[in-house]
């Protein structure tokens, strides 16, 4: 049984970060290369240290949540619903400096393609996955972003402009297959069948106009790999942030302070 993320079962992957957290369990689960050649087709290992896999406490979903300091950043002026072309977003997404104590670096793009699921109202779910959310985007740019405590939170995003009606539709269905596939789902690619054993949503950050926050959780040989991801609407240009715990099932965290920081370059 395979699972993973973006295109789990192709065989190319986003670039890997410093803890082997590529946007996608394919090379671990399909046997493929990562960008940075390296095979990783055994099962991901359980261990602690700068290249093991992301760790961190799960949040509680029922926490109030609180907005954190906007950076002193010119916006890009996508919150009246502009679309932004692949130079503005380049602008656009978040660099080195804009969150302390984070590396940001450039990723590939996925490949076209992916996975397909086994539900249509959780093609949603499975596009985010893919990297390339729907309605496709006019433009999209893909960063690394690594934490500086032994590499963690190794976080990937991908930003991407699709209008005014577009962003709203793409909120929209994610949010209601969030609920539809509560249960669950698989998505088949061209190496297999992957199983993902259950959605939920997670508590949000407030920033720019709208946000959504849910984990996938992938099934590995039987253990649980909880994918988490967080979703930043600002007018027509949507950020979404990707992290997983390849360690030990529990939920890990996506920062803040990203999301208020990518929000403020964006407005």
């Amino acid at each position: 049984m395979r699972a993973g993320t973006v295109g789990m079962g192709q065989r190319v992957t986003f670039a890997a970060t410093a803890v082997a957290l590529t946007l996608g369990l394919v090379a671990a689960c399909g046997g493929a290369e990562t960008s940075g050649g390296s095979a990783a087709g055994d099962r991901p290992a359980k261990h602690t240290g700068t290249s093991g896999p992301v760790r961190s406490g799960a949040p509680a979903p029922d926490r109030p949540a609180t907005r954190s300091p906007q950076p002193a950043v010119t916006g890009a002026g996508a919150a009246g619903g502009r679309v932004l072309t692949r130079a503005e977003l380049d602008r656009a997404v978040l660099a080195p400096g804009d969150v302390p104590e984070f590396t940001v670096t450039p990723a590939e793009a996925p490949p076209a393609g992916g996975e397909r699921a086994d539900r249509s109202e959780c093609a949603p779910l499975v596009a985010v996955i893919n990297g390339r959310p729907e309605p496709l985007a006019k433009a999209a740019v893909y960063r690394q972003l690594i934490g500086a405590e032994n590499g963690r939170p190794a976080v990937f995003e991908f930003l991407t402009t699709h209008g005014a009606q577009g962003a709203a539709v793409l909120f929209s269905r994610l949010r209601a297959a969030v609920t539809a596939c509560e249960d669950g789902f698989s998505g088949a690619g061209g190496e297999g069948t992957s199983t993902y054993t259950g959605v939920k949503r997670l508590a949000a950050p407030r920033a720019g106009d709208d946000t959504l926050a849910y984990q996938v959780t992938g099934d590995f040989d039987g253990d649980p790999v909880p994918l988490v991801f967080h979703v930043l609407r600002v007018g027509g240009t949507v950020a979404t942030f990707y992290t997983a715990n390849l360690e030990d099932g529990t939920t890990p965290r996506i920062p803040d302070a990203l999301l208020t920081a990518q929000a403020a370059k964006l407005t």
